[in-house]
C-alpha cells in the first residue's frame, strides 16, 4: 500500500472545491454537527454531575453517612455507644433522641427535634457546626433551619413555645407536653426541606422534657461508609437496624441516574446526525469522482487503497470534529465556572451557581462513542468507493 499517494489524495479532496461547493458545504456542516454533538455532551454530561455531586455533598451532610436506629424503644442505650467507640475508633458516633414537635410563636410550624451532644454532632456536621460556633448552650436552647427562622421572624435568643407529640394527663384531660425554649441561633443547609423542618436541642434537655434515658439513634461519620456498613451489621443487637445516605434516598438518586442516561442518548443522536452528513458527503463525492476513481484504479491504484482514502477522509472530518468539541465543551465548563450566566434558586438545587464536575469515565464515553459513530460513518461510503466499475466508468464518463 503506497501510503505518499493516499496521504496527497486525501490532502487533494479535503481542500475546498469550487467546480462541486456543495460536496465541500456538507462536510463543514458534518464537522460543526460533530462539533457541537460532542461540545454539548461534554457540558450537559458536566453539569449533571456536578448537580448529582452538590445534592450528594447536601445529603449526606443533613443525612449523615451512616445512622443506626432503634426498632425498638429501649435498645440503644449508653453502654451500647461505649461499647462501639471502643471497637470503632476511627468512626465518630453522636447518638440522639428523635421526636417531633411544633414551634409555636406568631404561628405554629412542625419540625422534626433531634436531642444531641452539641459538642459530638457538630464533629459530624461542619453546616451544624458553623450555626453553634462561640455558643455555649443551655438545657433548653435550640437551633432551627434559617427558612423556619426567617419565615416565623423569629430573632436569635428569643423565646418560644415548643410543643411536643408527648402527653401529660391533667385530671380528667390529656394535654400536649410544652416547654418554652429559647433559640440560639440557625443553620442553613442550602436544602428547604431541611432548613424549615429539623431543630436542634441538647440531649441533656430533650431527655428532662420526654424522659428518657436511652437513644432513637446513633449518627456516624465514615470516610468509607460502604464499607463500614458491612462491619457494623455484624454488631448489631435485636431491634437495632443501619441505613446509609444512599439507602435514604435510594430513589432519588436512582432518578438522576436514569435522567442522565437518557440525556447521553439523546445528546449522542446529534452526532449520529452530524454522522449522516459524513456519509451524505462521501457518497455524493464518489458520485462526481468515479472517473478519478476508476482512473487512479487502472494506473495501478488497489481496491484497498481506495477505500483506505475515502475512510481516511470521514475519519479525518469526523476526528477534528471531535477535537473541536472537546475544545467547545471545555470552553463551556470554564465559562460556567467563572461567570454567573444562570442564577439558581438555592432553597431548590442548594446552590445558587450551576455547578460543573466531568468525569473522567463521562469524558472517555463521549469521545469513543462519537469516534465509533464516525467510524461506522465512513466505512460504508469506502466500501462503495472501492466496488466502483473501471471498464464501465471510463467507456460511458
Amino acid at each position: 500500500m503506497n501510503k505518499k499517494f493516499i496521504s496527497f489524495i486525501v490532502r487533494k479532496y479535503l481542500k475546498f472545491d469550487k467546480t462541486q461547493p456543495f460536496i465541500s458545504v456538507s462536510f463543514i456542516l458534518a464537522f460543526l454537527g460533530i462539533m457541537t454533538g460532542v461540545g454539548v455532551l461534554i457540558i450537559a454530561m458536566s453539569i449533571m454531575n456536578g448537580m448529582d455531586k452538590e445534592f450528594e455533598n447536601k445529603l449526606t451532610i443533613m443525612n449523615y453517612p451512616l445512622t443506626i436506629y432503634a426498632k425498638i424503644d429501649g435498645v440503644i442505650t449508653d453502654k451500647y455507644v461505649q461499647k462501639l467507640q471502643k471497637k470503632y475508633p476511627d468512626l465518630k458516633f453522636s447518638p440522639y433522641i428523635q421526636t417531633s414537635a411544633i414551634i409555636k410563636k406568631d404561628q405554629m410550624n412542625g419540625v422534626i427535634l433531634y436531642g444531641v451532644d452539641f459538642n459530638k454532632e457538630k464533629k459530624l456536621n461542619p453546616i451544624f457546626a458553623k450555626a453553634i460556633k462561640g455558643i455555649k448552650p443551655r438545657k433548653f436552647d435550640i437551633v432551627i433551619g434559617k427558612r423556619l427562622f426567617d419565615n416565623m421572624f423569629i430573632q436569635k435568643n428569643q423565646k418560644v413555645i415548643m410543643i411536643f407529640s408527648t402527653s401529660d394527663p391533667y385530671g380528667l384531660e390529656v394535654a400536649p407536653r410544652m416547654k418554652k425554649v429559647r433559640v440560639v441561633s440557625y443553620f442553613h443547609s442550602g436544602l428547604n426541606a431541611y432548613d424549615k423542618g429539623i431543630a436542634y436541642m441538647p440531649i441533656s434537655g430533650l431527655k428532662i422534657i420526654l424522659r428518657k434515658n436511652y437513644y432513637s439513634g446513633i449518627h456516624i461519620y465514615s470516610k468509607y461508609p460502604f464499607k463500614d456498613i458491612e462491619k457494623l451489621k455484624k454488631d448489631l443487637p435485636f431491634g437495632v437496624g443501619i441505613i446509609g445516605w444512599w439507602q435514604q434516598n435510594g430513589n432519588f438518586f436512582a432518578a438522576l441516574k436514569m435522567e442522565k442516561r437518557a440525556l447521553f442518548l439523546v445528546l449522542l443522536l446529534i452526532i449520529i446526525v452530524a454522522s449522516l452528513n459524513i456519509i451524505g458527503s462521501l457518497l455524493m463525492m464518489i458520485m462526481n469522482r468515479r472517473r478519478e476513481i476508476a482512473l487512479m484504479m487502472s494506473l495501478g491504484a488497489s481496491k484497498k487503497e481506495i477505500k483506505t482514502i475515502f475512510f481516511r477522509l470521514g475519519l479525518v472530518v469526523g476526528i477534528i470534529g471531535i477535537l473541536a468539541g472537546i475544545s467547545l465543551g471545555g470552553l463551556g465548563i470554564w465559562a460556567l465556572n467563572t461567570f454567573d450566566f444562570i442564577s439558581l434558586p438555592a432553597d431548590v438545587y442548594g446552590t445558587t451557581k450551576i455547578p460543573t464536575d466531568l468525569s473522567l469515565i463521562d469524558f472517555c464515553l463521549i469521545v469513543l462513542g462519537a469516534f465509533i459513530i464516525v467510524v461506522i460513518s465512513s466505512i460504508y461510503p469506502a466500501k462503495k468507493a472501492s466496488e466502483v466499475d473501471i471498464l464501465t466508468t471510463l467507456r460511458f464518463e
